[in-house]
């Protein structure tokens, strides 16, 4: 009888609970294999000499600084399954660590990573310089934090190696001047999707549900420079809470957006304000937005090739050309997505979007992860996992698509931004190691309380 109403309860109070799903050896054997061939493109890739990983490989590519910080989480995921020794993470992500905390920043257009703290969105892989003109990306740099505090949590024996780690890690977050760039039209609380030092601060600001939840717990959770609580509250007033194909949720229509954030924070059983009005948290959202796109795949308004309960997946990622064929409408790199707020729809497919919310609904996103693999071979899986994504429908001849189409497009690339979401949300699955690894981090506690979460792990 206690047991039931428990069960009861949480069925009525909505949160999402720790879903008990079984791997079988045959999910376990699936799942080494993708997690070290996924761990492999951040390994390999990067510059050992700075750490900076590319946004793309095998196609030469700048380094993108997201791309980083889910590098370094991934090598501490290598450490624990063993791919690498914990000497050999902790003198690549000092190595990394090193160059962020040294990297010049100032308002120069030239010659600099980056300024306040944050850095440029895309750098040289060499130099480790602004690539041309890109901006000063606060998401991005966002990202670099995340993966940068993993490992100031991660590495916490008293030696030189690991201690410096702690040292630069506390340097280059407590750098991040978070009210200057909030604070760039004298009114409003949101923070600024960026800079450009030759034009100013981009006008768009972070508003309605997307990634930036992590950037707002690091603005909340500074040590030098955080923002007001009231952001927070703020922020998720512009939120859209509708009902799309059948689940009723905050709206946004890649999934991507539903997912970074969640890489380093466990969502489940804590809240803020706004998801205790609405009985739910933000897992069970992300559970929720993933079923959505996978029913809308399903439903395939639009007959697309190959949609079916087990091919789906929308989210931002490479595609096959800027075109207009045959009355369809084609994309190259595009954040796709569906949701009540739009669609965008190409029918082209990334493993990432079902890889990335594997540790929120394993019971879709791994069959689909499997089957994707089953039916595409080698033209979809390769050396580092899964490429970027596919097009079972593009097949029409063109020097300018990046890849066969004989059979359908598939990219040649790997992403680093979607690779890492496959790598951690399967360990988060498995194991929780790096949500369990996050809660130790006292400033990720901080952020999450000024917000106004409360419940759960934060008890």
């Amino acid at each position: 009888m206690k047991t039931f109403l428990l069960c009861l309860l949480t069925l009525t109070i909505g949160l999402a609970q720790p879903r008990p799903y079984t791997f079988t050896k045959t999910d376990n054997a699936f799942l080494d294999s993708l997690e070290y061939d996924t761990f492999r493109f951040f390994w390999e890739t990067a510059n050992p000499e700075n750490g900076l990983i590319p946004d793309r490989a095998p196609t030469p590519s700048f380094s993108s600084i997201a791309a980083v910080g889910f590098g370094l989480t991934s090598y501490l995921v290598g450490v624990e399954r063993g791919y690498i020794t914990r000497k050999q993470a902790a003198d690549r992500t000092l190595n990394t660590l090193r160059f962020f905390a040294k990297a010049p920043q100032s308002d120069k257009t030239v010659g600099i990573a980056g300024y306040k703290g944050f850095f440029y969105h895309f750098l040289d892989m060499k130099t480790g310089e602004r690539f041309k003109k890109v901006e000063l990306s606060t998401i991005d740099t966002a990202l670099l934090l995340g993966g940068i505090l993993s490992a100031q949590t991660y590495f916490d024996k008293n030696t030189p190696t690991e201690s410096e780690i702690r040292k630069l890690a506390d340097q280059i977050y407590g750098r991040v001047d978070w009210t200057w760039i909030q604070n760039h039209n004298g009114s409003a609380p949101y923070i600024s999707m960026g800079w450009h030092p030759e034009k100013g601060f981009i006008p768009a600001n972070w508003k309605g549900y997307n990634e930036a939840m992590l950037l707002y717990i690091l603005a909340l959770g500074s040590p030098t420079h955080p923002v007001g609580s009231e952001v927070w509250a703020a922020w998720t007033k512009t939120y859209d809470w509708a009902t799309f194909e059948g689940q009723t949720h905050v709206n946004f229509d890649p999934l991507f957006g539903h997912q970074y954030s969640h890489l380093w924070i466990d969502f489940r059983g804590i809240q803020d304000s706004y998801m205790k009005a609405k009985g739910i948290d933000y897992a069970e959202n992300s559970r929720r937005a993933t079923y959505a796109n996978r029913a809308y795949c399903i439903k395939n308004p639009a007959n697309w090739q190959d949609y079916s309960a087990t091919i789906w997946g929308l989210t931002a990622c490479d595609g096959p050309k800027d075109t207009t064929v045959a009355g369809r409408h084609f994309f190259s790199y595009r954040a796709r997505g569906a949701a009540s707020t739009q669609i965008v729809d190409d029918g082209t497919i990334a493993p990432t979007a079902a890889g990335g919310s594997i540790a929120f609904a394993p019971e879709i996103c791994l069959p689909a992860l499997q089957a994707m693999k089953t039916k595409y071979g080698a033209h979809l899986y390769g050396k580092y996992g899964f490429v970027d994504a596919f097009n079972p429908t593009y097949r029409y001849p063109s020097a300018f698509a990046n890849g066969s189409t004989k059979d359908g497009w598939f990219d040649i690339d790997y992403l680093g931004i979607d690779q890492g979401p496959i790598l951690l949300m399967a360990e988060n699955a498995r194991t929780g190691f790096v949500w369990n690894l996050m809660k130790r981090n006292p400033y990720i506690q901080k952020g999450l309380k000024r917000a106004g979460f409360s419940g759960g792990w934060l008890k």
